[in-house]
């Protein structure tokens, strides 16, 4: 049966604060997206920085797990199963067919090349849609929505490679 490595999820989900770092630094993005979003670097001052990056973590932790379900394929044939008799029984007729099934094709898939695909379409199928329908409410411009998806994109693509090869 696949394992499932907690600790790489919890790696994982330090990709968008680092991803963050850099894409928002000034020096990069920063400038476009505080003109962009209205941001000033005074207000950015009054906010609660260990709350902030703590509910960011918080929150890729979360991205992170939903997203070894999208790049690591093995998982889907535990939940089909999930309700067979037997399923945690190694000896059991279920649990003696996923296992020789996972013997031969556990590793199929398994790499951050593929990740990477699976993450990257999650952000454009997935970031995009989300930030895309805020922003027009919100009646931001188009380089809000770039910078902002282009962000979760580069983010998400390499959360997935990262799960795909080491959960």
């Amino acid at each position: 049966m696949i394992g499932f490595n907690i600790l790489v999820i919890f790696l994982a989900a330090l990709v968008p604060l680092v991803v963050g770092f850099i894409w928002y630094n000034p020096k990069v993005l920063g400038n476009a997206w505080m003109e962009a979003s209205g941001m000033t670097p005074e207000k950015g001052k009054t906010g609660n920085m260990p709350l902030i990056f703590g509910l960011t973590y918080l929150f890729s932790v979360f991205l992170a797990f939903a997203m070894s379900t999208m790049v690591v394929h093995q998982f889907h044939l535990r939940s089909i199963l999930m309700n067979e008799p037997g399923l945690a029984d190694p000896n059991s007729e279920v649990g003696m067919m996923v296992n020789a099934f996972m013997e031969k094709y556990g590793n199929n898939f398994r790499t951050f090349k593929h990740g990477a695909l699976h993450g990257f379409l999650g952000g454009v199928m997935i970031a995009l849609p989300m930030i895309g329908v805020n922003a027009l409410f919100e009646q931001r411009g188009f380089k809000y929505i770039a910078i902002n998806v282009g962000y979760w994109v580069v983010s998400m693509t390499l959360m997935g490679g990262v799960i795909c090869a080491f959960v």
